[in-house]
């Protein structure tokens, strides 16, 4: 993926799931019109999820997913189940492909009872309309198609643009606390976890955020804040820091300029802000033994003084001055059960779509487990968790 394309956390995930030998792979390539997955009449061909970023009308920028089967058998196939069940989290449509020379089956019908314990939305495909010409009645959200003939996949691109509310999809990272030609100061530490060359990715979308609301951006590294505020004309509407940063940035930004950071404004964006906020008091009850969980949402090279594993777990403990237990999760591994931890600290999830986040936060709920994020959890143990969401007044309640 090149810098300029749509990052994959911000497309539409669309999931085809379904039994083997339902033909998922083949209605993947006739709707994509590519050649995305292997196509067999060997049971299993698909053995792990298979992910295309692509652009596809009507829609837009979207990520196909093409799943196992969902009856796959023995030790090896409950892990590819398992691996379907983890891409449905991050799913905005499901498209649940039956074989319509077979009709419905037990799997079928699994899999429609998680659609509907998660609110999921869905169309379901009866593949291999050309072997079914009694054409038996089918659901109301139903469709015959043939991905042999192009029978009906027109119409099921249609509907799944029908489907996803993309107005919904769409909220703004920092763009609706702006008015045109205020100037927001962004610092972005260059540090040896920053990527070599570039920003992160959530200081570029930030970046295209303030230009697409007519405001102006200045990036500065910390080590050039306290330089910079004095030679700018105006007043910035406020500051972005990155958390690491937070403790330079509120030193050296005055009080009457707001001040947050990048990581704060993604779990808004992201639909967890308010969890987090009220989640992370939990940090001042943590005692010898308790677990914490740290989890991430991409994976990548651990640097020697990496945020997630070293310094998170070392201002955790310098924080609570209590002996508690650090575990991690990173990319996809985020466990199910959640109970047996005190504590769940997120990273912003820029890596990861709003419904994988969703997901996330609502296991934690459901458990009763405080969950929270980076940026929430740094700025409250840095002392200056009000001040950090001084731009979002209503959330200054939930603060103990």
């Amino acid at each position: 993926m090149s810098l300029n394309d749509t990052p994959r956390a911000n497309r539409i995930h669309i999931g085809f799931f379904g039994r083997r030998n339902a033909g998922k792979s083949s209605v993947v390539n006739a709707v994509t019109g590519q050649e995305l997955a292997v196509v067999s009449d060997t049971k299993g061909t698909t053995t792990d999820p298979v992910y295309k970023s692509m652009e596809l009308l009507p829609m837009g920028p979207v990520e196909i997913i093409d799943t196992p089967g969902f009856d796959d058998e023995g030790s090896l196939g409950e892990k590819r189940v398992e691996k379907a069940r983890q891409v449905l989290r991050k799913t905005d449509v499901a498209v649940l492909v039956v074989d319509a020379s077979a009709g419905m089956t037990d799997c079928d019908n699994e899999l429609l009872a998680l659609f509907t314990e998660r609110k999921q939305p869905y169309i379901i495909a009866f593949n291999k309309a050309d072997l079914d010409p009694e054409r038996r009645p089918i659901p109301e959200n139903a469709m015959y198609i043939s991905a042999l003939t192009g029978e009906g996949i027109h119409e099921l691109k249609e509907r799944i643009a029908r489907t996803v509310k993309t107005d919904d999809m769409q909220p703004r990272l920092v763009g609706d606390l702006l008015s045109p030609h205020d100037l927001v100061v962004l610092v972005t530490p260059i540090d040896s976890a920053a990527p070599k060359g570039r920003l992160i990715l959530p200081q570029q979308q930030m970046i295209r955020d303030v230009l697409e609301s007519g405001a102006m951006a200045v990036v500065v590294r910390e080590t050039e804040l306290a330089a910079v505020l004095p030679k700018l004309a105006v007043k910035p509407r406020m500051v972005i820091t990155d958390s690491q940063a937070f403790k330079v940035a509120d030193r050296d930004t005055p009080g009457d300029i707001p001040l947050t950071s990048f990581s704060i404004l993604m779990a808004r964006y992201k639909g967890f802000l308010h969890t987090a906020v009220k989640g992370v008091s939990a940090i001042k009850d943590l005692k010898d033994g308790d677990r914490v969980l740290i989890a991430e949402g991409c994976t990548h090279h651990r640097q020697c003084n990496d945020i997630g594993t070293v310094k998170l777990p070392r201002w955790l403990k310098e924080r609570t001055g209590s002996d508690i237990v650090i575990e991690t999760s990173s990319g996809t591994e985020f466990p199910e059960d959640l109970t047996p931890y005190a504590l769940v600290i997120h990273c912003g999830g820029c890596m990861l779509n709003t419904r994988e986040m969703q997901y996330r936060m609502e296991r934690a709920i459901a458990q009763n487990v405080p969950f929270t994020n980076y940026g929430t959890a740094i700025a409250y143990m840095t002392g200056i968790l009000k001040r950090s969401l001084s731009v979002f007044p209503e959330l200054l309640r939930e603060i103990e």
